[in-house]
């Protein structure tokens, strides 16, 4: 590696909205998001499952379209 070209690496939190924080190295002085693991449905099980088959029945009876029009 040459030296004096690579960027200083820091110490860093990553903070979440919802209040989590995780220590990290960056080049960044800090860094926040929205999501993480704590909040994100998928991993906290609150996933919410969605409903195709409704979605499609409003459809087809928006547009009028029957079953045995295919």
């Amino acid at each position: 590696m040459k030296p004096g070209i690579h960027p200083k690496v820091n110490d860093l939190v990553i903070t979440c909205a919802c209040g989590a924080k995780y220590p990290n190295k960056s080049t960044k002085k800090e860094i926040s998001v929205e999501i993480c693991s704590n909040c994100h449905p998928f991993f906290t099980g609150k996933q919410k499952l969605i409903d195709t088959a409704g979605r499609v029945e409003r459809f087809r009876r928006k547009y009028n379209l029957d079953k045995k029009d295919e």
